[in-house]
């Protein structure tokens, strides 16, 4: 994916940015796996039960970006496939530097 093309997903925010994501939980790994539309698309290996699938994106941001657990935050779609997760601490530059190719 392109900078440009990850630019659409990301909307900068009070203190960090707002990522939009297409999740597909019961992967075999999670991974990026590209883009779907205009969201970053997330291969989740958690299941969608309990909140687990949540818990492993945040996971996943957290340890990407070297923050804290409670640094990374599912604040919309919390049943849905497709979430926004914001990212406190995190520039738009920085997500397009770790994603973009």
């Amino acid at each position: 994916m392109t900078a440009a093309e990850l630019a659409q997903a990301l909307k900068n925010a009070d203190g960090g940015v707002i990522l939009s994501c297409h999740v597909q939980p019961n992967a075999s790994r999670t991974a990026v796996a590209g883009m779907y539309g205009t969201e970053l698309k997330i291969t989740l290996k958690a299941p969608p039960v309990d909140g687990r699938a949540n818990k492993e994106l945040c996971r996943f941001f957290a340890d990407t970006f070297g923050l804290s657990s409670t640094s990374a935050q599912v604040v919309a779609g919390q049943t849905s496939r497709k979430k926004k997760v914001f990212l406190r601490g995190v520039t738009a530059e920085r997500v397009r530097k770790e994603f973009a190719q």
